[in-house]
């Protein structure tokens, strides 16, 4: 499925939207309600839901932070507040709208090329144990750990290949209570195909860091294969997992996730129609348009935020499956992680300083948007 068309941002025009039109490198105050008109948005939206994406006004970014290292993943916890992880410089931060932030942790993750420390994810029983995981890329490996905030990590995986390039890294807890874990194949493209390779897969393992008992090989941590690099995950209303997967060359990807499933690397890569043991993708787009990072879903519509592409797609969300992308959000540069908060709100993070952006002044920064809703009165 192809997209349509959008015109590419370029790094002047970027420097020129920031500083001429919203002009958030001059807000000071964290989490202010200050607002400026831009012409970021791809397209108005007309009425809340008739289009992917327009249950927001992505013309209305809100600052939450600003001047960080690279936030990769960010999760809330049960009081609202997020937690972020910043990848060159291995914190783990808090970040409450209208403070400043806070950091609560750090770990030690490699400093080069794609790793670093990556994906965070918030236990599900946070209130209960104060657990936080983590994915993190050093030079030996990527492993899993947990910890609760200001004590010493704890691997409860570990094992999986590491590189400059393809670590993967996105973690969730799902709606069944484990933890899904994206890796990449660490630049070896074959061991996406290998079951006894945890590279290039997405892992489904229990919070101790055991096979979830009802994988499809219930002594294996594996869930799916034939993975190049996902770098997000996120479930829908019906329970549907999916996943963003950057290609190669050729096609970057959106993927139906399911148990056992083979999804072709290297042997396929975008749609094929010569059908077979291996999984198609539900939406495709070239990398110059996507290299997709994280995802999430609020209401019918998958957010997708594009690296290469600097921008955040839209996906509407079917019975069926996935509609057309649209282009609803430009002018930030290279966006890493999209978020849904529990208030409603969308979050989304920068990734202009990690070696392969164009940072401008207060980069990294994570801005968020509210429901149009709101600005209407509605509940």
């Amino acid at each position: 499925m192809t997209p349509p068309s959008v015109p590419e941002p370029g790094s002047s025009s970027r420097r020129s939207a920031i500083k001429a039109g919203l002009a958030l490198a001059g807000i000071t105050a964290l989490g202010t309600a200050g607002r400026a008109t831009s012409a970021f948005a791809l397209g108005a939206p007309t009425q809340a839901g008739a289009q992917p994406g327009s249950d927001f006004d992505f013309n209305a970014p809100e600052l939450v932070a600003r001047d960080l290292q690279v936030p990769w993943g960010l999760d809330f916890r049960p009081d609202g507040s997020a937690l972020i992880t910043q990848r060159s410089i291995g914190h783990i931060t808090r970040i409450r709208l209208g403070e400043e932030p806070v950091m609560m942790g750090a770990l030690i993750g490699r400093e080069t090329g794609e790793g670093g420390v990556l994906g965070l994810a918030v236990s599900p029983t946070y209130e209960d144990d104060g657990l936080v995981y983590v994915y993190v890329t050093n030079d030996a490996q990527s492993r899993v750990v947990r910890m609760q905030l200001g004590s010493r990590a704890e691997t409860i995986f570990g094992g999986i290949a590491a590189a400059d390039v393809h670590n993967g890294g996105r973690i969730a807890f799902g709606p069944d209570g484990h933890l899904y874990v994206a890796t990449g194949d660490a630049g070896v493209a074959s061991r996406a195909q290998d079951p006894a390779s945890p590279n290039g897969k997405i892992l489904r393992i229990t919070p101790d860091g055991d096979p979830a008992p009802d994988n499809p090989d219930p002594s294996s941590p594996v869930y799916s294969l034939g993975h190049r690099n996902v770098e997000g995950l996120a479930w829908d209303a019906q329970g549907r997992l999916w996943a963003t997967e950057l290609g190669e060359d050729a096609f970057d990807e959106v993927n139906l996730i399911e148990p056992g499933a083979n999804y072709g690397w290297p042997e396929l890569e975008g749609v094929s129609s010569a059908g077979g043991d291996f999984v198609n993708p539900q939406v495709t787009w070239s990398p110059e348009q996507a290299s997709p990072a994280g995802c999430c879903v609020i209401g019918n519509t998958l957010y997708v935020a594009a690296l290469r592409g600097e921008r955040l797609w839209a996906v509407p969300i079917t019975e069926d499956g996935l509609g057309d992308p649209v282009t609803v959000l430009i002018g930030f540069g290279r966006l890493r992680t999209v978020a849904a908060a529990p208030d409603g709100t969308l979050w989304l993070t920068s990734s202009n300083r990690d070696g392969r952006g164009d940072p401008v002044g207060g980069d990294d920064r994570i801005i968020r948007f509210t429901p149009r809703s709101w600005a209407e009165g509605q509940p």
